[in-house]
């Protein structure tokens, strides 16, 4: 399906009522591999158009597992909720790459969702909550200051560590495939949140320059020693208070070494800097040419000053990024946790207080949904991508 109506005939014209057809101005769009395959050039393409139609909506780890269930085929709390799969599926590629890759026993059952994502024509993100490579820590050991400086010097013992984690992602995504043969396109976002003081490759244990050189030697390492070229890469600030355009370019890598321009917000319910750092994304992603979207977000539990928030599908999600040139928006995870001890859930379930409000919010004619998306694997309309 495409995104746009070229050259209609003067019967499609009277069917929308008179009105002149609408036209796609022609765009070419830059990604940082130029071998990329088909298939993700033409992924790319389409992030870019259907920022014109409206949001998809995603939501991590929503294929894997929910608030009452873990690894059932077929299964998504999104589903449960509204009938229908996200348009957007995150995951997380941490425990493929890392020193718990041996043992993790959900790994088949990632690369098993990420397959039924694809052939639904679903679009497929994923960031890493690696590990510390130098001291054995979780991805929110800071306690050391020099550990890109350790991946960065060649032949160190952190730098071979760090490459094996990157060779398994490797091996990973190019034996990635749908049931055509060809590769899984990802829209991948290493180091997300590099703007905060939380992981090892953030504000507090990097410089900038060690930041960025980090993040060039990561994609070159895959795209030209690993020929890995199914990535789109998409760097994701984490932004909560209002900001302005700049503060999506916090240690930014360069034009060359980002095709995607992410944007983690965790604003609770400050819904004016919600809509304002909307807007500066979508200003950035017009001036850049390259797509945007929100790589994170919600209230963890739905909640509004401690009590449910059952509006909040429509007053913080859909209103807001009504008319925002914003390809997606991506739900946090929903934990699995049937016994309903904790309130870690971003997303409604089966049951839950919101789940009526998130129906008029899926009946929004701006959110996208599995159902309603174009063949975003198919180059669309009007666009060249190098």
């Amino acid at each position: 399906m495409s995104l746009s109506c070229i050259g209609c005939s003067s019967d499609d014209k009277k069917d929308s009522g008179g009105k002149e057809p609408e036209v796609t101005t022609p765009v070419t769009l830059q990604l940082s591999d130029p071998n990329a395959t088909a298939e993700t050039k033409a992924l790319y393409s389409n992030l870019w158009r259907i920022q014109e139609k409206g949001t998809m909506f995603g939501h991590h780890d929503d294929l894997l597992y929910g608030r009452n269930w873990i690894t059932e085929a077929g299964r998504s709390d999104i589903k449960d909720v509204c009938g229908d799969y996200p348009g957007v599926f995150s995951v997380d590629f941490a425990e493929i790459m890392d020193d718990r890759s041996t043992t993790a026993t959900l790994n088949n059952d990632r690369a098993r969702v990420i397959k039924e994502a694809r052939e639904r024509g679903e679009v497929i993100t994923a960031c890493c909550h690696l590990n510390n490579p130098l001291t054995g820590g979780d991805s929110w050991d800071n306690s050391k200051n020099t550990v890109a400086k350790e991946i960065l010097t060649e032949g160190s013992a952190t730098n071979i560590k760090f490459n094996s984690w990157l060779d398994k992602l490797a091996v990973f995504a190019n034996n990635l495939k749908d049931s055509n043969g060809k590769l899984i396109p990802i829209v991948f976002r290493p180091f997300h949140e590099h703007t905060q003081t939380w992981s090892w490759w953030g504000s507090s244990a990097t410089t900038q320059d060690e930041f960025i050189k980090l993040w060039k030697y990561t994609i070159d390492y895959l795209k030209n020693k690993k020929q890995v070229h199914s990535f789109i890469y998409a760097i994701s600030p984490q932004l909560d208070s209002q900001g302005t355009v700049d503060s999506f370019l916090f240690r930014w890598p360069g034009d060359n070494y980002v095709d995607f321009i992410g944007w983690d917000s965790y604003h609770g319910t400050n819904t004016a800097a919600f809509s304002t750092n909307l807007r500066n994304l979508a200003s950035l992603s017009q001036q850049k040419l390259k797509p945007c979207g929100v790589t994170e977000t919600g209230v963890e539990g739905i909640v509004k000053n401690g009590a449910p928030y059952d509006s909040y599908w429509t007053n913080e999600i859909s209103v807001p990024l009504t008319g925002k040139k914003v390809s997606m928006v991506v739900m946090w995870r929903n934990k699995y946790d049937p016994l309903h001890e904790g309130t870690h859930f971003y997303a409604p379930f089966e049951g839950h207080s919101s789940a009526a409000n998130f129906k008029l919010l899926y009946a929004s004619p701006n959110m996208i949904f599995s159902k309603k998306l174009p063949n975003m694997y198919v180059m669309a309309e009007n666009t060249t991508v190098k």
